[in-house]
Formats: structure tokens, sequence, C-alpha cells
């Protein structure tokens, strides 16, 4: 019944809609063009559909019954799993203020109706190719979190050490009231500081003692290793610093660059206090797993020495005191009976 177009579009596109006659048209569209198309009936119907179903769009009417278009979409933009789909919303209605509405609750695109078929069609298009290049990011992401997750793997002594420094990372950024795109660069950054340590032998990683000092020298070298491994993917240009920096002290003595004071980016200190913590309050071949307070103690120490950040530790030892981070404290106290 449509022609096709020249370059098919494929992907998997939720409709929903509470009109049988709009969902079939849009289902008879679509599919011509090389989509497969689920359709359902009602808002409620799309939150349980994404539950066990991958999409790579929604196209969402507006006055539906159950939940509207956009309590849909919110639910949608709210959920990390699905937050990344694209949302187009269709709406009989032409008034700013839903429009206004949509872009509050994160839908990507909009669609009045009588919807037009070559514009539906393109807004689409554009849409399914973008997904595509996300979800080709988020492979390499994967990749890279796989890579740095095999590395503490090697070592029983941190396992659980990625993970728990995203956590901590992201509450004390959400403490220090970091930009929420600092707190993403923080969790990322938590799980694949380390990744540059692929290029260091196992022998020497895992060696129990102390390093020569030509071992330490290779050994230094991890942050930049790091930081080129990650360079490529330019959703972590916030996660780089992070990584080349988290080994840096503010007197300078620090590595690979020697960097002093607020030179060292506030969400790589803010890493190094969390790295510090964790270390210490883990069992290592060398020592046992120190108490919450001798590690808050030990930290005290070094940043009297000029190595950490004042400011970000008193915060971070406020935030660990306070009954909102009893999880923190729990996390921790686990991870050194477990370990």
């Amino acid at each position: 019944m449509f022609p096709q177009s020249h370059q098919p579009i494929t992907g998997t596109i939720l409709v929903a809609d509470d009109q049988a006659a709009n969902r079939e048209l849009l289902e008879e569209l679509l599919t011509a063009q090389g989509c497969k198309v689920i359709t359902v009936p009602d808002g409620a119907a799309v939150v349980e559909e994404l539950t066990h179903t991958q999409v790579d769009l929604v196209l969402l009417d507006v006055m539906m019954p159950h939940l509207n278009g956009f309590e849909v979409c919110e639910k949608i933009k709210n959920n990390p799993d699905t937050y990344l789909i694209p949302v187009i919303m269709i709406t009989a209605l032409s008034d700013k203020q839903d429009r206004l509405e949509g872009i509050k609750v994160g839908a990507d695109d909009f669609l009045s109706r009588p919807v037009d078929r070559t514009e539906l069609l393109a807004r689409v298009g554009s849409l399914l190719k973008l997904k595509q290049r996300t979800d080709e990011l988020e492979r390499a992401e994967s990749v890279l979190f796989s890579l740095a997750r095999s590395i503490e793997g090697k070592d029983p002594y941190t396992h659980g050490h990625c993970e728990r420094l995203a956590e901590y990372s992201a509450r004390l950024g959400e403490h220090l009231q970091l930009p929420e795109e600092q707190l993403i660069a923080l969790r990322r950054a938590g799980v694949v500081h380390d990744v540059g340590k692929i290029a260091v032998p196992d022998a020497i990683l895992l060696k129990p003692g102390r390093p020569t000092a030509e071992e330490w020298t290779l050994i230094k070298e991890h942050p930049v290793v790091g930081e080129r491994i990650c360079a490529p993917l330019k959703s972590f240009r916030l996660v780089l610093p992070i990584i080349r920096h988290h080994h840096e002290k503010l007197d300078g003595s620090g590595y690979p660059d020697g960097l002093r004071g607020d030179a060292i980016p506030v969400t790589a200190r803010v890493l190094q206090i969390v790295d510090v913590y964790d270390a210490l309050t883990t069992d290592r071949p060398y020592k046992k797993a120190f108490s919450i307070t001798d590690a808050l103690q030990t930290i005290k120490e070094e940043v009297a020495k000029g190595w950490w950040d004042p400011q970000i530790f008193e915060q971070f030892e406020q935030l660990l005191r306070s009954s909102a981070a009893g999880l923190l404290s729990r996390s921790a106290a686990a991870a050194g009976t477990n370990s």
C-alpha cells in the first residue's frame, strides 16, 4: 500500500494508542518500511511491555487510559533500563503547553495528528539511527567495563572494588552537589579507573611484597595507559581526567603528572578519597581490614601530610557518619569480613 523508502528503516517500535484504527495505520506504514512493530492499547501496557521486550523507539499517543502519554514518557525516562529509548509523542492537540509538558518529561520528538507519513518516517528514521549509535556506544562501554572487571578479578583481595568505588564516588559527588554529568563520570570511573593495569604483568600486579624501582615505574604508567584505552569514547570525556589523575596528590608528590592543588580535577579528588578508604577497609595480603574509625584516622593523617583534599575528606567523613549513609558503612564492613 505504501511505497518503500530507498533506505529501509530497521528496528523494533512500540506503538501505543487507544484507537485500534490508529494503531493499525502506524503498524502497516512502519512494517512496510522494514520495522518490527508491537502495538498496545494503553499506557500501562507500554510499561509492562518494556519490562520484557527490547525496543528501539516508542510512539506514544498523549491521550490514553490508565496512564497518559506524559506519564508513560516520564516513567521511561526515569528508568535506567529504558531512559535511552527515544520517545515520539503523537497528539491531536497543537497546544504549546502540551509540547512543553512533553519536553519536561523527556520526549525526544513530537508529531501532530493527522500524522504526515513522510514526516513520521523521517523522524522515526532519524531517531532509530541515533539509537543505533547509542547501542554501539553502550557495547563499547560494556567491553571496557568487562575488561576492568577482568583485571580486578585476577586478585581475590580486590573483589567488588570497582562496584564499591562507583557507588561511593557517586554518593560523595551527590553530597558535594556536583553536576549530574560529573556524577555519571564518577560512576564510570569507579569501574574503569584502573583499566590501564592491563599493561602491567601479573607477576608485578599480584606480587605480595614491595615492587622494585623498575616495577614501580611500570605500575605508575597505568593511569596514562588507562586514559589512552578509554580516549576513543567521546562519552568518556569527563571520565578521562579521573582515570589519569586519581593517583595525584595535592602536594605534587603523586603521579603521573605531579599536579598540585586545584590543578587536580575535583572528580579525581573525590575518587582518591573513596579509593583510599576502600583499600583500607578491605583485607589485603599484607594487612587486615581497618575499622571505619581507624581508616578515617589514617586518611586524616594523610590529609595533614598534604596528600588529599581536606574539604572533600570532611564531607566524606560527614556522609559516612550520617544515618543516611548507613549503606556505605555496611558495605564497607561486609567487604572487610567477606574478602
